[in-house]
């Protein structure tokens, strides 16, 4: 029933779609390179984390790169240690061998600074048994000496290795002139992105088990330790007949708690991907209940005007019945009250269970995004609403609603032209919201009121 495809952050292509494919480039190497530098450089912008601290990419990134007249798809990936058995370095260690099974040409990166070191000789074994094409590149290659020492990794019996510097941009032109003569050749078809689900959550609530558990294989990490997911992740797959993308995210924590260097980035990108999406999946761990930071995530989403379904993870952990279910409901109510219009589902990574409901109300919450009122039926029902509670008096003055409507939709948008702005009192308009949805629905999606003055109609 779910189709997992490739990773990507645009309409894409790839292996798994119909038609022909690009060709994938998987960039790797052992950890603190200058990988994600160098996957940056090429693509042109700061997609992938980029620290001074070993390790710091986890999970592929993939991206879109053009040179000359081709196209390919760039893969980044986690620091390889082949010998490593404690940590990340195993899951990593997979997630790079993921890649190299997908991949149709490699690019390897060693670093000019250090040399030849045992890492890399058992990453190029490696990389000799996959019999793949491949590109040897020497990164932080920023002067003549290290140019020259640069001809060391001829050792490696990989071929000519090509002096770089991803932070200065040296060497690309001829790293990609390389790269593209190794390419297969095929054409490309165009596939539009689908409803776009951005996973989102606390940390260690088990978004990549959700994930994974959606799609059926292992896409991304999962680790018991808090805090794995770094980088927003985007994987395109088919449900009921439909393009959906789903988003990954680093798990988000209260602003206060936001520790500098990878976490702070980690953040910004959680909430970019929350704008990126149409609907997010916010996941709570059942044996927590909704937690303070459940709901300001929750916050985050609402402020973006996105659908919304909480996802309540572990429930296969919780004793009880359908009456343990209407408790948890009623408490997620009580905290969650500035959206009654969120469906709660509850599921089981872990045992894969409760994920075709999670997803069917992900996509009903998508399909109330799209949704119109006409205007004559939006200007009845407001009526009655102002009839049946007026607004407060302010001052001696009071709002008057002269005419609504609904301006655009993917978000539910409506302009209301009142005589004065400033008379509306916030509750006013949490009351005018709630009889938009009593009279048209628009459940599992958040509304965007707009409020004009006389002068604007």
């Amino acid at each position: 029933m779910r189709e997992a495809g490739p990773l990507t952050e645009e309409p894409f292509e790839g292996k798994g779609a119909a038609g022909a494919q690009k060709p994938l480039v998987a960039i790797v190497g052992r950890p603190n390179v200058g990988k994600s530098a160098l996957f940056n450089r090429l693509i042109g912008s700061r997609k992938a984390l980029v620290e001074d601290i070993p390790g710091t990419t986890r999970d592929r990134l993939y991206a879109d790169v053009e040179w000359g007249e081709r196209a390919f798809r760039l893969v980044d990936t986690g620091g390889l240690e082949p010998s490593g058995e404690e940590g990340y370095i195993p899951l990593v260690k997979r997630q790079v061998e993921v890649a190299l099974e997908e991949a149709d040409v490699i690019v390897l990166v060693v670093d000019a600074r250090d040399g030849v070191t045992a890492t890399d000789q058992e990453i190029a074994n490696l990389l000799r048994r996959a019999d793949k094409p491949l590109v040897l590149a020497a990164n932080k290659a920023d002067n003549e000496a290290r140019q020259e020492a640069a001809v060391e990794f001829y050792e490696l019996a990989l071929g000519e290795p090509i002096p770089v510097s991803a932070y200065h941009g040296l060497g690309l032109p001829e790293l990609m002139d390389r790269l593209v003569v190794l390419l297969p050749v095929g054409a490309v078809a165009a596939v539009p992105a689908g409803l776009r689900l951005a996973i989102v959550g606390r940390p260690n609530v088990g978004k990549s088990l959700l994930l994974n558990a959606i799609l059926g294989q292992e896409r991304v990490i999962v680790s018991e330790e808090p805090g794995t997911t770094r980088d927003a992740i985007d994987i395109a797959f088919r449900y009921q007949e439909q393009d959906l993308v789903l988003v990954d995210t680093a798990g988000i924590r209260r602003r206060g708690r936001i520790q500098g260097g990878v976490e702070k980035h980690s953040v910004l990108r959680a909430q970019k991907a929350i704008d990126r999406g149409d609907v997010a999946l916010l996941v709570a761990d059942a044996s927590d209940g909704i937690t303070a930071q459940d709901a300001h995530i929750a916050g985050y989403v609402t402020e973006a005007v996105k659908g919304l379904v909480i996802a309540v993870n572990k429930w296969d952990l919780m004793p009880g019945d359908g009456e343990t279910r209407a408790a948890f409901v009623k408490a997620a109510r009580a905290r969650l009250r500035f959206l009654p219009w969120a469906p709660v589902c509850f599921v089981s990574a872990k045992e894969r269970s409760g994920i075709d409901e999670l997803l069917d109300a992900a996509l009903a919450a998508g399909a109330t995004r799209n949704e119109r009122v006409a205007t004559a039926e939006l200007n009845v029902a407001m009526r009655k609403a102002v009839a049946a509670h007026g607004p407060p008096s302010v001052q001696g003055q009071r709002l008057k609603l002269l005419y609504v409507t609904q301006a655009q939709t993917r978000p539910p948008t409506f302009v209301f032209f009142v005589n004065a702005p400033s008379l509306l009192h916030f509750s006013y308009r949490r009351y005018l919201e709630n009889s938009i949805r009593k009279a048209f629905g628009f459940q599992g999606t958040a509304i965007k009121l707009i409020f004009r003055s006389r002068s604007e109609v």
